[in-house]
């Protein structure tokens, strides 16, 4: 079941790269990133909306949805990537975001692991997860270069 998740988790990531191109070409079409990163989180949200109503992964309490700490409403209120992966892409290209998305990623999961914040289970910065993020660093430099 653990390779089942991950096999999931790496074709979700495999999807990220498409969807940033899907988000610049409407971009392109209604002439603002944030037009366009608003239609799409529109389209997520309604398409999520109507599978979480099949209730394939569990139907869920909208109505506690209140309970949620406060942090959680203003993250999802950001919605940052969406609006950078578009402006960034024509830029740098589809590999160099995906790669410094990644990096970006790895950092903050480092910095929830090590403090434990936000509820994460507490796992301590090593040399070896220093190192990792270390030679992900180096290949988003090395993948941005033309």
């Amino acid at each position: 079941m653990r390779y089942l998740i991950l096999i999931l988790v790496v074709l979700g990531g495999a999807a990220i790269p498409v969807q940033v191109a899907a988000n610049k070409r409407m971009e392109l079409a209604v002439k603002s990133p944030m037009l366009a990163a608003t239609i799409a989180l529109a389209v997520g949200a309604i398409t999520l909306g109507l599978l979480s109503l099949t209730g394939w992964l569990g139907k869920g309490h909208l109505t506690e949805a209140g309970t949620a700490p406060w942090w959680t409403w203003a993250v999802m209120a950001l919605s940052l990537f969406t609006v950078v992966s578009i402006i960034a892409l024509p830029r740098v290209g589809a590999a160099a975001v995906i790669a410094a998305t990644v990096f970006g990623q790895l950092l903050m999961a480092a910095l929830l692991d090590h403090f434990g914040w936000l509820g994460v289970p507490q796992v301590k910065v090593n040399w070896w997860r220093i190192c990792g993020a270390v030679i992900l660093f180096a290949g988003t430099l090395m993948i941005q270069r033309k």
